[in-house]
């Protein structure tokens, strides 16, 4: 599993994961439980993880929909 993203938007995810879905290409999301650390105050970032064989292909995929890739 490789990163593809990294944010402390809580759109963001479900967006890309709507738009990966769509094109076939499996995603999982982790930190997805640490707002139990965090209170709920969204400072800690969660990521968005693909196959390294899948990340150029998912990485053009979401820049290409515009898709924040920096956080």
């Amino acid at each position: 599993m490789k990163e593809l993203l990294r944010t402390n938007d809580i759109t963001i995810i479900p967006l890309a994961r709507s738009i990966l879905d769509g094109a076939g290409i499996a995603s999982f999301e982790l930190d997805v439980n640490m707002s139990v650390l965090e209170g709920s105050i969204g400072i800690l970032p969660r990521r968005l993880m693909v196959r390294e064989s899948e990340h150029a292909q998912a990485t053009r995929i979401l820049t290409e929909y515009g898709v924040p890739l920096a956080g």
